[in-house]
């Protein structure tokens, strides 16, 4: 099978939108593998606070990319893409077709659109400030005009819109000191063919689901499996424990507030952490949305998708 002939589905869309049932049913449906895209779901046992799907729910249909590595580890965007990568080519010489699941916006971004030069890690904090930037009425002139700086060259061929490579640009630029044009492998051309669908719902109803959703992970012994894992030996400084629902736990666990103030932390940064994957996903042109509140929404995505 020649590479660019491998079609490659994504179901993305905010935390708590729906995605991991609609995506089970289209996979049993179909007869795809899932491919996990969640920077929390990669690591062993923390299954309660990723909202892991468990054996029962994935309903035999095969599931890859969770539990890649041990909490302790890092494992970088760049990590992801590589051992995504690999998977997708050996499925396609089993036939098999794939279907990305999940909402974490810098794996989807890696994925779709490969970079070389792996040594220079994603600065996601650098990243954001830029977006932010390109978002205001002079932003983009003044984001072309920083990277003009630092790259005529680059600045000169990239247009004033094609904002995620003059990000990605500057980030490489201002990481090596040496101007982006004059990198080696500096973009590698994707060999995917992409169907990119993200769910979608009014806000309100969202943030419902989001403040269910962290009940029910409280209910389910959050605070127990954090407390484990510091037992373990995991570091609170580990970038696993960075994710939503361990850092605000570790504070409830040392008696600093209550499981109800901890819970409340959750669904605060939860609710904000959905506004910010809404906000990413839509500087991604090519991905189709659609409303999973609305009548035959299923049917919708089956047909954008198949």
């Amino acid at each position: 099978m020649k590479s660019g002939s491998i079609i490659c589905r994504v179901l993305t869309g905010p935390t708590a939108s729906g995605k991991t049932e609609i995506a089970i049913r289209l996979a049993k449906e179909a007869g795809w593998d899932i491919l996990c895209m969640d920077s929390m779901q990669i690591y062993r046992r923390m299954d309660i606070g990723t909202a892991k799907p468990s054996p029962e729910e994935m309903e035999g249909v095969p599931h890859h990319l969770l539990d890649l590595c041990e909490p302790t580890d890092r494992f970088s965007v760049s990590d992801y893409r590589d051992t995504a990568e690999k998977l997708i080519y050996q499925l396609a010489k089993q036939d098999r077709e794939v279907l990305f699941v999940g909402g974490t916006a810098l794996y989807l971004q890696a994925i779709m659109h490969p970079i070389g030069m792996g040594q220079v890690s994603a600065n996601v904090e650098l990243r954001e400030e830029l977006h932010r930037l390109a978002e205001t009425p002079e932003g983009k002139t003044e984001l072309h005009e920083r990277l003009r700086k630092l790259d005529p060259v680059t600045a000169e061929r990239l247009p004033l819109n094609d904002i995620r490579r003059t990000i990605r640009a500057i980030e490489v630029s201002e990481a090596t000191g040496i101007p982006f044009s004059e990198q080696p492998n500096r973009e590698k051309p994707t060999t995917f063919k992409w169907k990119v669908v993200s769910t979608a719902m009014e806000r309100p109803h969202l943030y419902e689901r989001i403040n269910e959703r962290v009940t029910k992970m409280i209910k389910s012994g959050l605070k127990d499996e954090v407390a484990l894992l510091l037992a373990e030996g995991v570091s609170e400084e580990s970038q696993s424990m960075q994710g939503l629902g361990y850092k605000e736990m570790i504070p409830c666990i040392r008696g600093e507030y209550s499981i109800e103030d901890a819970a409340e932390r959750i669904r605060l940064g939860t609710r904000h952490y959905a506004k910010r994957q809404m906000t990413f996903l839509r500087r991604e042109e090519t991905i189709q949305y659609v409303d999973t509140e609305r009548p035959g929404a299923y049917a919708e995505i089956r047909q954008l998708l198949i």
